[in-house]
């Protein structure tokens, strides 16, 4: 299993970066900062009973932000996998591909928090509607762009 080598006698492992699974990592930690703040933060602390924000230090929310963008990474690989799986080469097809991922590994997982847990079901649906709205666009925008 031959790789290849550094100019320091060390060998590499060869790594394909999927280019476009990065940028829709992007696109998804934006709508997140969008959906979770300007947009629905108000409602977000109302269901997890927040009644005054408070504010992280930088450490923590480059932790928080960090860990949020590898998690996102791994959602865009693993859609642009199945997208290519589904041959979905165009927006439509790219949205079905992630509505259909979106309920089948998501709805039907994250619905245990209201189940079990006793979460507000309004909490789970503004969830449910970010996630929603990121599987779409990821959808789409993968299936275009691959």
């Amino acid at each position: 299993m031959g790789g290849s080598h550094d100019d320091r006698g060390g060998s590499t492992v060869p790594v394909d970066v999927n280019y476009f699974a990065v940028v829709v990592a992007i696109i998804n930690l934006i709508l997140g900062f969008l959906w979770y703040g300007p947009l629905f933060g108000r409602q977000w602390m109302t269901y997890m009973n927040i009644t005054t924000p408070s504010r992280p230090d930088r450490a923590a929310m480059a932790k928080t932000t960090g860990g949020s963008f590898v998690g996102a990474l791994v959602f865009a690989s693993v859609l642009s996998l199945v997208v290519d799986w589904a041959q979905a080469a165009s927006a439509a097809a790219g949205i079905r591909v992630g509505f259909w991922a979106w309920l089948g590994f998501v709805a039907t997982v994250t619905i245990n928090s209201v189940l079990y847990e006793r979460r507000p079901t309004g909490l789970w649906a503004l969830n449910n509607a970010y996630y929603l709205l990121t599987y779409l666009i990821a959808g789409a925008l993968l299936a275009v762009w691959t």
